[in-house]
């Protein structure tokens, strides 16, 4: 013990207190998480290997429920749904947003109430804008019967009710309300460039398709990773939008596989099938974002 500890043995206590405070604080949000977040995690991997019905169970069956899974229809239809909602999602989120980033970014007049309103959608959670959705776009009610009343009458949009066209209904209700969120983000990017290297660009006669394209998107490298994952992460896991938009319908037309995952386990009575589903959404989550952050935290080194 050093000298100033032994004649102020009390300011030591304090000091040990105020380093532990923080360890303190935070001990009680982490044995949370690690309990009702990873915890469970793991239990659904377990359950996944096991026999598994109404209740969960612990009879082992091995790559059983994964092999099962694979042969039944309604899940390959929901994986075609996810690619199709995915890709067009993320696509068209990433070029309106873009797009949206570019206007704004030309300082314009009430920039920042404009910005406001296209950020507005993202505030409202999936639930609302998955049933204003199902309104506009409802023939009875919506697009179709105001557009009649105008006086078009052979006006036709019936997406919602039409098996080929209904997983497109989605895909514009969620970029209705998550491309102000990626616009956000690619503004941001293009409000951290190098004014001068635009500046020496058009000195040397550069067009400006040809800014954009040899400057400023290469140089938004960051904010396309970065709005990739985000979307990729939310078409993976969507449930709540499809749920409050079509119920997955008509028939099967919108299943993917959130809604798949829990019909088998809460309503077909089918747990274990219903945890593989979920395991292989999460392995999919994983695969995009764990090389992301890895790439992320090699470049801060």
């Amino acid at each position: 013990m050093s000298l100033s500890e032994t004649a102020n043995p009390r300011g030591s206590v304090v000091d040990r207190l105020r380093d532990a405070l923080p360890k303190l604080v935070l001990s009680p949000t982490i044995a949370i998480v690690a309990i009702f977040v990873y915890g469970f995690i793991a239990f659904t991997l377990y359950l996944s290997f096991t026999d598994s019905r109404i209740l969960p169970t612990f009879g082992w069956v091995g790559w059983q429920n994964y092999e099962n899974l694979f042969k039944i229809r309604a899940w390959d239809t929901a994986v075609w749904n996810l690619v199709v909602f995915g890709v067009l999602y993320i696509t068209i989120c990433c070029v309106l947003g873009l797009l949206l980033a570019i206007l704004l970014d030309q300082k314009i007049r009430a920039e920042g109430f404009i910005r406001t309103i296209y950020l507005y959608p993202m505030a409202l959670s999936f639930i609302v804008t998955g049933i204003a959705w199902k309104w506009f776009l409802d023939p009875g009610i919506g697009i179709e019967a105001v557009v009649r009343g105008w006086g078009w009458e052979t006006f036709t949009f019936n997406w919602i009710k039409d098996r080929d066209f209904a997983i497109y209904t989605i895909v514009i209700a969620a970029v209705w309300q998550t491309s102000g969120f990626v616009m956000a983000m690619f503004l941001a990017g293009l409000r951290g460039i190098d004014s001068e290297m635009m500046k020496a660009a058009q000195i040397d006669g550069a067009s400006t398709f040809a800014l954009y394209r040899r400057i400023v998107i290469p140089q938004l490298r960051p904010a396309f990773m970065s709005a990739f994952v985000v979307l990729a992460h939310m078409a993976i896991k969507s449930y709540d939008l499809v749920i409050a938009l079509t119920g997955g319908g008509p028939g099967t037309a919108t299943e993917v596989p959130a809604t798949f995952m829990y019909s088998y386990t809460f309503t077909r009575n089918q747990m274990g099938i219903g945890a593989s589903s979920a395991v292989i959404m999460l392995m999919t989550i994983a695969a995009i974002i764990v090389p992301y952050l890895w790439s992320e935290l090699r470049e801060k080194k």
